[in-house]
């Protein structure tokens, strides 16, 4: 099962639910697939799906998922990260209407940077590839937070403080 959550900011995010929705249609994906839509105005037709979760569903879902397709907000992604998964991240973009600035994308490629423990799809083009490919692209990857949660929100920190740094040097 393939589980794709797009949170709960208040634009849409269209692009994401439909691209994955055709996948489906298209028999590109074969499993299941659930998705969490939020505020999105696409309804899907091929996938199982609902506007909100429940937290403890979510959890249930991101714990039986193969993969975990997410958004660019950070409690998204850091939840498969939890349970030893390496999720697909797909951030927002202004360019698109999903978000009010390109952070989440800023963001998860500076994550995926550093940590090497997701995989960022800017073009969502490259997110059936991806999929795909999935299970011989995390091969080499870091799938845990190490097992240590206090490391992880350390780094995690760290990584916070140098974009709010760099974001400050370029109002000056």
């Amino acid at each position: 099962m393939i589980f794709v959550t797009v949170g709960t900011h208040e634009q849409q995010f269209n692009r994401l639910i439909e691209y994955v929705d055709n996948l489906k249609k298209d028999n590109i994906i074969t499993e299941d697939v659930v998705m969490q839509t939020g505020f999105s105005t696409y309804e899907p037709r091929y996938c199982e799906w609902s506007k909100l979760y429940p937290y403890k569903k979510m959890i249930k879902y991101v714990d039986e998922a193969r993969l975990v397709i997410t958004h660019g907000g950070p409690s998204s992604f850091i939840m498969p990260l939890q349970v030893g998964k390496i999720p697909i991240v797909v951030p927002r973009q202004l360019k698109f209407e999903e978000h009010v600035n390109d952070h989440q994308l800023e963001f998860a490629k500076a994550v995926a940077e550093r940590q090497h423990n997701i995989i960022t799809i800017e073009n969502i083009d490259d997110l059936k590839d991806t999929i795909l490919n999935y299970n011989d692209i995390i091969k080499n990857m870091n799938a845990s937070s190490e097992g240590n949660n206090a490391k992880f929100n350390e780094r995690f920190s760290e990584i916070v403080d140098e974009l709010f740094a760099e974001s400050g040097k370029k109002k000056h």
